[in-house]
């Protein structure tokens, strides 16, 4: 009797489609699940039920995922359910596992040596081959290889196979091939294999010895797979050979959510599943528990719009029809769609709102800002470093940590010793040439376009700098540099999560901004086809849906400010932002031709129009005169400098100069006056308001 009320407890909970997928315990299965629909939930549940029944031995179920991260949740979740002999590794792990096993008796000696990073060897094949390269070509090289060998190409077949693909690091299809064929030679000369080989030599050893892959299929009877979307060419001929002739297989996956073709991955077995096993059942998870209705609807909004647009008959490609999720959440704030005039303007709202939500008790954890490619994080590290939130990158390196901007600050400072100070930004721009800067992106993702965005971002810094600073000098800039790094070395495991939406997969917050959704970054420049720009659709898609409750999305219409707003919103907002721009879920802070919005920001002295973003702070021209009383400022600065040595941190996070003087010359009486001036956000007005006011009334 106790063993039925366990396996009715282990139902217990779950909404019918998940029941149905628990209960469903033989025979083919594919479970076609939403974002946020209890993918996990569901298949443990059946696992455990399946221990629970009797009909699984713990022993004999393998559940297969894609992350460490994902396989151990996985494993806490089986042994909270009563059932933690079941193995739950990822495709890597389980065949390492089998291969450290099987290794003596099928091949003979020690199992070679696993390489942890290819760049070493890559570089010195392309060095033996008089290759020229640098570390971003050689880890875009190095992916390059990675693809090639889940798609089981050998190095002589690897061209032909890859024509019509963006060549890696600007490099033709002939170069990376002798590179590919040069590495494997070096692994095979050290007795050396690397991941990919794991399951290469996994499966070779299961196709050519029967004893080994019976002994195998023995041990493994019933297998799990999650993210099936996710499944590349060689994983999938490593399940067959783990199957053999059963059809015991549960596979979960979402096609909408396949954002890592770049890899190899394809959503073709998820979606012919039912062609390849006839008969399989097909279960659709399509309740959305993590989502409110309002993030919900935008999701669905998306992915039905690529459906009805006139494109979808393009010649050879597929659009697999996309599940609609159903909010189970109560309602929740509209989504918020923001448009902004520059980068840095865009990247301080957002910073404001943020502190807008950590002021009504949202965590910064529970806060994440989610943007296309990793050089677009250094202006929202700085916007937050200057609004006093605390923030953590994923994965990337912090910006000032990244080696193309370390050696950058090397040679920058080593120009400022010896060259002259005319022309800055020219400067800038020859210095960083010698590191792989060009006027034009490249055309290509991967390492070398991060690295020309970090080298790129710091052009932008130097144009920005030499426009609002008076004889501005390549030290001073250098200075400005060395003082933005030194703000980001405190610890910010707590703060909000910046992340490119990549690294974003299989994460949740209460609250996403979604940034940069322009074209040229959403979709991306180099999305020229229409599959890629699908997979772009779909990564929006994703960054949606990691949305609880709050959701912005925002743009800006130029790089820099002051510059031509010659940027477009992404086509996908179409779709999605209100038709009534008037409605509160629509914001432009900045006024739009031929629409009804205030008149631009002008010099209060001159009434020219301000341009930059310092002059926009103090509301003057930099060549106007200033109206501050000096002895008003001074206390000002010397209040900050003294904050600033308190909390260790340089003294533009307190407040910058432009900001100053805006509280300067404006004298504000009030804490409300104060929290208008631009430059102060919400958490500054509660933590330097008040002494603010103090300086001003001591010097009125």
């Amino acid at each position: 009797m106790s063993g039925l009320l366990l396996e009715d407890s282990i139902l217990e909970g779950l909404d019918d489609e998940q029941r149905t997928v628990a209960s469903t315990l033989t025979g083919p299965l594919c479970v076609l699940a939403g974002a946020g629909t209890g993918k996990t939930r569901a298949i443990t549940h059946r696992i455990a039920y399946g221990v629970h029944t009797g009909v699984y031995k713990p022993q004999q179920v393998l559940a297969v995922t894609f992350t460490a991260r994902a396989a151990a949740e996985m494993r806490t979740r089986l042994r909270d359910l009563g059932a933690g002999g079941v193995q739950a590794r990822t495709f890597h792990a389980a065949a390492l596992r089998q291969l450290q096993y099987f290794w003596p008796q099928a091949v003979g000696g020690p199992l070679p040596a696993l390489v942890d990073h290819k760049a070493q060897l890559i570089a010195e094949a392309a060095r033996r081959l008089r290759l020229s390269t640098d570390r971003a070509a050689i880890r875009d090289v190095a992916a390059e290889i990675e693809w090639a060998k889940v798609s089981m190409l050998t190095p002589d077949g690897y061209a032909a196979a890859a024509a019509g693909r963006a060549e890696p690091a600007g490099m033709d299809l002939v170069s990376v091939s002798r590179i590919f064929s040069a590495y494997e030679d070096l692994k095979i000369d050290r007795n050396l294999i690397d991941f990919e080989d794991v399951l290469l030599t996994t499966v070779a050893i299961l196709e050519e010895d029967e004893k080994v892959a019976a002994t195998v299929r023995a041990q493994y009877r019933h297998f799990v797979v999650d993210e099936y979307q996710d499944v590349s060419p060689l994983q999938q001929r490593l399940l067959d050979l783990w199957l053999g002739e059963r059809r015991e297989l549960c596979v979960v996956g979402d096609a909408s959510q396949t954002i890592y073709s770049f890899t190899g991955a394809t959503s073709r077995h998820l979606l012919e599943f039912t062609k390849r096993y006839e008969g399989a059942q097909v279960v659709k998870l399509v309740r959305d528990y993590r989502s409110t209705p309002q993030v919900v609807r935008a999701a669905n909004t998306l992915l039905a719009a690529r459906s009805s647009e006139a494109d979808r008959r393009a010649v050879g490609t597929t659009w697999s029809a996309p599940l609609e999720l159903i909010a189970q959440r109560p309602a929740g704030p509209e989504p918020v769609f923001t448009e902004c005039s520059d980068d840095e303007a865009e990247a301080a709202e957002c910073a404001r709102r943020i502190g807008v939500l950590l002021g009504q008790g949202v965590k910064a954890s529970e806060i994440a800002i989610l943007y296309r490619t990793n050089g677009q994080s250094e202006a929202y590290e700085q916007a937050l470093a200057s609004a006093g939130i605390g923030y953590q990158l994923r994965g990337g390196e912090r910006f000032f940590q990244r080696r193309e901007v370390r050696d950058a600050l090397l040679q920058l400072r080593a120009a400022a010793r010896t060259q002259g100070d005319a022309d800055v930004p020219q400067q800038v721009r020859d210095v960083l040439a010698s590191l792989g800067y060009t006027a034009v992106a490249p055309q290509t993702s991967g390492a070398v376009r991060e690295k020309w965005e970090s080298l790129a971002a710091l052009v932008g810094l130097a144009d920005e700098l030499n426009r609002v600073r008076e004889a501005f000098t390549l030290q001073m800039l250098v200075a400005e540099l060395e003082e933005r790094a030194a703000s980001q070395h405190a610890p910010t495991v707590q703060g909000v999560t910046l992340a490119s939406l990549h690294s974003a997969k299989g994460l949740e917050w209460d609250a996403v901004f979604l940034v940069g959704l322009s074209e040229g970054l959403m979709p991306i420049s180099f999305a020229d086809t229409q599959e890629g720009i699908d997979e772009e659709r779909r990564l929006l898609y994703v960054g949606i849906t990691r949305a609880r409750i709050h959701l912005s999305m925002s743009w800006s219409t130029s790089r820099s400010p002051g510059g031509r707003a010659s940027r477009k919103p992404s086509r996908f907002l179409d779709a999605l932002r209100p038709a009534e721009a008037g409605q509160a879920s629509f914001r432009q802070p900045r006024a739009k031709a031929g629409r009804k919005s205030s008149a631009p920001a002008v010099c209060r002295v001159c009434k020219r129009p301000l341009l930059t973003g310092s002059e926009r702070k103090i509301g003057r021209c930099n060549d106007c005169p200033a109206s501050y009383q000096e002895e008003t400022f001074d206390a000002l600065r010397a209040w900050r400098l003294a904050e600033a040595r308190d909390k260790d941190v340089p003294a533009f996070v307190v407040f910058t100069d432009a900001t100053l003087v805006a509280i300067a010359e404006a004298r504000p009486q009030t804490l409300e006056e104060l929290g208008g001036l631009a430059g102060v956000g919400s958490a500054k007005l509660e933590r330097y308001g008040d002494a603010v006011l103090g300086i001003i009334s001591d010097n009125s």
